[in-house]
């Protein structure tokens, strides 16, 4: 497997709390890879120094072999979906779309402008989401305001896509519709995603991979198989594996009640 990202020794503090203890791993070309934790325990702080959001206080990122650890978020080719969607109000989903291609000086030409509708119509197509082309976020669904998050993001056809808990506001079935979208994208694009959140239930139906965090530390690197019949130790037993039960045993429940 080609490496895409390799993390070496990742450290941070913050007001002297360690929110990363020396964290190690590689992320696989094309790989989606969950980082599944409780608040508190530095997967949202991994995301914001691989995008370059933040500065870390030790450690080295290495994008296809290239130390990009002091590279502005511009240089990095990675974007990023937020759990708030961040979406212009005061603008239509198209014109969020096609925003950050805009504003780029090579697009500033008539010509140029017209292949960059093209494009942001394009992705807008690919997300379903051609009929709300001309409306505001104000008008759309939780669901569909992700979903233009998520074009916003591919239109720039970036090699990584961040996620900070993108669906954590959202209700279960829409939840699970964007989460088959979401592996539609990766598979037809071959982009790699790195997805942060803390529903076990959720990290194990997307993931090829899962790493588990426990208090600034890696606890268990693995595939959901290998992380079900191999839990690392009590932990990973407890947080992951339990909960993970509970939450299916509630779906089923509530399957039954509405059949």
């Amino acid at each position: 497997m080609v490496t895409k990202l390799q993390i070496k020794d990742l450290e941070m503090v913050f007001d002297g709390k360690r929110t990363l203890n020396k964290v190690n791993f590689e992320v696989h070309d094309g790989e989606f890879l969950s980082i599944l934790g409780p608040s508190g325990c530095g997967k949202t702080t991994i995301l914001r120094i691989l995008i370059g959001l933040l500065e870390p206080t030790g450690g080295r990122v290495y994008k296809d072999g290239v130390d990009i650890t002091d590279e502005p978020p511009a240089s990095r080719s990675m974007g990023i979906v937020f759990q708030n969607y961040a979406l212009f109000e005061n603008m239509t989903v198209l014109q969020n779309v096609e925003y950050a291609l805009k504003i780029r000086k090579e697009n500033r030409s008539r010509e140029a402008r017209k292949k960059v509708r093209e494009r942001a119509l394009a992705t807008i197509a690919q997300l379903g989401l051609s009929e709300h082309a001309d409306k505001m976020p104000t008008m759309l669904s939780g669901g569909q305001q992700q979903r233009v998050a998520i074009a916003r993001t591919l239109v720039l056809d970036p090699d990584i896509i961040l996620f900070d808990e993108p669906m954590s506001a959202l209700d279960v079935e829409t939840r699970l519709s964007l989460r088959a979208e979401l592996k539609r994208i990766q598979q037809e694009f071959g982009t790699t995603m790195i997805y942060i959140t803390h529903d076990q239930e959720e990290a194990f139906a997307m993931s090829d991979r899962i790493m588990v965090m426990r208090e600034a530390n890696v606890v268990q690197l693995d595939t959901p198989e290998n992380i079900v019949d191999h839990p690392a130790d009590d932990y990973v037993r407890s947080f992951v594996l339990r909960n993970l039960q509970i939450k299916i045993d509630s779906l089923q429940k509530c399957a039954r009640v509405r059949g």
